[in-house]
C-alpha cells in the first residue's frame, strides 16, 4: 500500500482552523462562553499541529548521513507522536479544566449568544470542507479497508491524525452548539459547562488513539500479514525455494526495510546463488515499492519444507 499524499489535507487543515480559531475567541469575547473558549484553543492546537505535521514532512526528506544511515524518514512518526500529545494536553486537559471550573464555580449568564451560534454554525462549515478534503486524500489508501482498519494500519501518520481531528472537531462544535442552544434556552448556562467537559472527554479519546498507533509506528512497525505474503510470494521463485524466516520494518511512511533468509539449494554454484538473489530482489522491489532497503541471505534448505514464513515470526503490527 503506497503511503503518500497528505499535503493538501494538511494545508486545507491548517487554513481552517486558523480561521476557525480567531473566529472563537472573538465569540468567547463577546458571549463569555467556556464552550467557545474550549472550542478556540482547541483550533489553536490543531493550527499548531498542521504545521508540526508539515514540518515533520519537510525534516523527513533529509538525505541519509554516516549518522543516520537509514535517512529520516521516522520524524513524519515523531511529529504526528507530539501532536497527539498536544491534542491531549492544549485540548482534552484545558476543555476538562475550563468545564469543571464553570460546573463547580459561579457562573454567569451568555451574553450575545447568537454571536456564538453563527460562529459556530460557520466553523462546521470550514471543518466540514476541511474533513471532506482528508477523506478524498484517504479514499486511495484506505482501499477496501474500513475506516477504523485504516486509522489501525495506515503507515501515513498525517492522514489519520488529520481525520480524526477533523472529526473530533466537527463532533466538538456540535457539542459547543448544543451547549450554547440549551443555555441560552433553559436559562441555565450549567449546559455550556457540559458541553465543555464533553469535548474534553471526546479530545482525550481521540488523543490516547493516536498515541498509541504513532507510538507503534516510532518504536517500529512491521507490514501486515497481506503484504508479508506478498513479500514472500515476490522472493519464492527459481532457485529461491522458499523463505525461511522474515524481517520487516517501516523506516518511514514510505520506507520499508525487508530482511530475509531464503533456501537454496546446496548443490548451486555461487554464481547462480548470486543471479538468485538479484532476481527475487527485483521481483520484490516491482511487487512492494515502498520495499527501499533490502537484505537477503541465502541457506541451505535443510529441512526440506514447503513452509513459508517461520510461523514464530509474526510481522502483523502490534
Amino acid at each position: 500500500m503506497s503511503a503518500s499524499g497528505g499535503g493538501k489535507a494538511i494545508i486545507a487543515a491548517l487554513a481552517a482552523n486558523a480561521g476557525i480559531a480567531v473566529a472563537k475567541f472573538i465569540g468567547f469575547a463577546i458571549t463569555g462562553s467556556s464552550s467557545m473558549l474550549a472550542e478556540g484553543v482547541h483550533s489553536v492546537a490543531d493550527t499548531s499541529n498542521q504545521g508540526l505535521l508539515l514540518l515533520g514532512r519537510r525534516t523527513a526528506s533529509r538525505k541519509a548521513t554516516s549518522e543516520h544511515p537509514f535517512g529520516y524518514g521516522r520524524d513524519r512518526f515523531f511529529y504526528a507522536f507530539v501532536v497527539a500529545l498536544l491534542i491531549f494536553t492544549l485540548g482534552s486537559v484545558f476543555a476538562l479544566y475550563e468545564g469543571i471550573h464553570k460546573l463547580t464555580g459561579e457562573s454567569e449568564d451568555l451574553t450575545s449568544p447568537v454571536v456564538a451560534v453563527v460562529i459556530l454554525v460557520v466553523a462546521i462549515g470550514l471543518e466540514g470542507f476541511s474533513f471532506r478534503t482528508a477523506v478524498k486524500e484517504s479514499r486511495e489508501l484506505k482501499g477496501d479497508q474500513t475506516w477504523w482498519g485504516f486509522i489501525r494500519t495506515a503507515t501515513n501518520p498525517e492522514l489519520p491524525v488529520v481525520l480524526l481531528e477533523d472529526f473530533g472537531a466537527l463532533i466538538g462544535l456540535v457539542l459547543a452548539l448544543l451547549g450554547v442552544g440549551l443555555s441560552v434556552l433553559t436559562g441555565n448556562v450549567v449546559f455550556d459547562a457540559i458541553g465543555t467537559i464533553c469535548i474534553g472527554v471526546l479530545l482525550g479519546a481521540i488523543a490516547i488513539v493516536l498515541i498509541v498507533e504513532t507510538k507503534s509506528l516510532l518504536i517500529g512497525e512491521g507490514v501486515s500479514n497481506r503484504t508479508a505474503n506478498t513479500i514472500t510470494g515476490a522472493l519464492v521463485g527459481g532457485p529461491v525455494e522458499r523463505v525461511i524466516h522474515l524481517r520487516t520494518q517501516y523506516l518511514g511512511p514510505e520506507e520499508l526495510l525487508v530482511a530475509a533468509k531464503i533456501a537454496v539449494s546446496a548443490s548451486l554454484p555461487t554464481e547462480t546463488v548470486a543471479e538468485a538473489i538479484d532476481h527475487a530482489e527485483a521481483r520484490l522491489r516491482e511487487a512492494v515499492p515502498e520495499a527501499r532497503i533490502v537484505y537477503l541471505e541465502p541457506d541451505l534448505d535443510r529441512t526440506g519444507s514447503d513452509a513459508g514464513i517461520d510461523e514464530s515470526l509474526d510481522p502483523t503490527p502490534g
